[in-house]
């Protein structure tokens, strides 16, 4: 058994290392109390190849894998979690669903674009009444000539305001059963009938805009529905995989990012005459967090290869996304604890790793969904 990286996974984390801690580092608390990224940065990152990551090489990416995109997104949180949120979405449940799951026409026509940044990925599964229950969308699509009419609303999309590109699921089928007559359908911004609606104001990852998606009569062709247009929720659940995937690596940064301040504060920091590291309490706290990041890290990687290798992998992406998301947690409450009042203020990181953690155990199915999903597995 061998747990060492291959020389471009490497590559790849280092790249990713250097892009953050030159761009994300001195601008993420500027874009996290402007609530945005700047065009810049997302420009840098798709200069850097990160919007093409998972996207084949014939279709303009880079070609690389599942666990080269969790190395990168760790590097990419470790700094700011907005970011983080926006590639992930991009990559894993836009660019990578076209890939897996669209047809030739539509991978040549969309990825490329998405590739290279020229377009920016969004997706639109959850609604106002539809959140951990996907299934029960009532978004609809009607068939017309030469394809289909979405009329709906769209819940808490990332970057729902900047997106060039969406992936919708609608409902084609209002009488099927339950997790059928669903459609995914490819719907660019510029398309009549689209358009942003509220944007919310956010405890955390608040570099990253979050939004509605409105669709009022929104014409679709039938070279924009991706596979059957009675099967898409199939789509859904696997992509959900990837994006597990990807917020359990968000997970990990924002975790090594507690870890990595606190140390360094913990042997700067005197009481009683000693470094506050050399308390027993502090110490251990050091020591919890160090060995929950390890542990998470491993249940990610190993789902990332599995997937890499082709495997159903649904229970070991829940276990990655519910151990590291729950780590972080613990890691964030630490890092502001060993901090003392000064972790409860802005003039450090802590705070905001704090708030930005918070999210890890909500979207991409919160916590609870997570152990459902896995239980449902292991009694299956």
């Amino acid at each position: 058994m061998d747990f060492s990286l291959e020389e471009e996974h490497e590559m790849i984390r280092d790249s990713a290392r250097e892009y953050a801690e030159r761009v994300l580092k001195p601008a993420s608390t500027e874009w996290d109390r402007a609530e945005a990224l700047s065009d810049e940065g997302l420009a840098a990152a798709a200069e850097a190849g990160f919007m093409g990551l998972t996207t084949p090489e014939e279709n303009g990416g880079t070609g690389f894998g599942n666990l080269h995109s969790c190395l990168m997104l760790e590097e990419i949180n470790r700094w700011d979690a907005g970011m983080g949120v926006t590639l992930s979405v991009h990559n894993s449940l836009v660019c990578s669903l076209v890939a897996r799951h669209g047809s030739e026409d539509q991978k040549g026509r969309w990825l490329p674009r998405l590739a290279c940044g020229e377009l920016l990925g969004a997706y639109c599964l959850t609604e106002p009444q539809a959140g951990s229950d996907a299934a029960s969308i009532r978004c609809r699509a009607e068939k017309s000539d030469g394809g289909w009419t979405l009329k709906g609303t769209k819940s808490w999309v990332t970057s729902g305001d900047r997106a060039g590109l969406y992936v919708v699921y609608a409902v084609t089928d209002p009488d099927a059963k339950p997790g059928y007559g669903i459609g995914a359908f490819l719907v660019p911004a510029s398309a009549e009938g689209v358009r942003a609606g509220k944007k919310e104001e956010k405890l955390g990852i608040r570099s990253s805009t979050t939004t509605e998606v409105l669709l009022e009569n929104v014409f679709v062709p039938e070279t924009d529905v991706i596979g059957d247009p009675c099967e898409g929720f199939k789509i859904a659940l696997d992509a959900l995989d990837g994006g597990r995937l990807g917020i359990a690596s968000q997970a990990l940064g924002i975790h090594r990012a507690c870890l990595e301040d606190s140390l360094s504060y913990a042997k700067e920091r005197e009481q009683f005459g000693k470094p506050i590291a050399e308390f027993q309490a502090i110490a251990w706290k050091l020591a919890d967090m160090a060995t929950s990041l390890d542990a998470s890290r491993l249940l990610v990687h190993r789902a990332a290869w599995l997937r890499d290798q082709g495997e159903i992998c649904t229970k070991e992406c829940s276990m990655a996304k519910l151990a590291a998301s729950r780590a972080c947690n613990e890691a964030a409450q630490d890092a502001v604890q060993i901090h003392g009042g000064a972790g409860y203020t802005t003039e450090f990181r802590v705070e905001k790793y704090f708030r930005d953690a918070r999210i890890t155990e909500i979207y991409e199915g919160a916590t609870d969904i997570q152990r459902l999903v896995i239980s449902r597995k292991l009694l299956r």
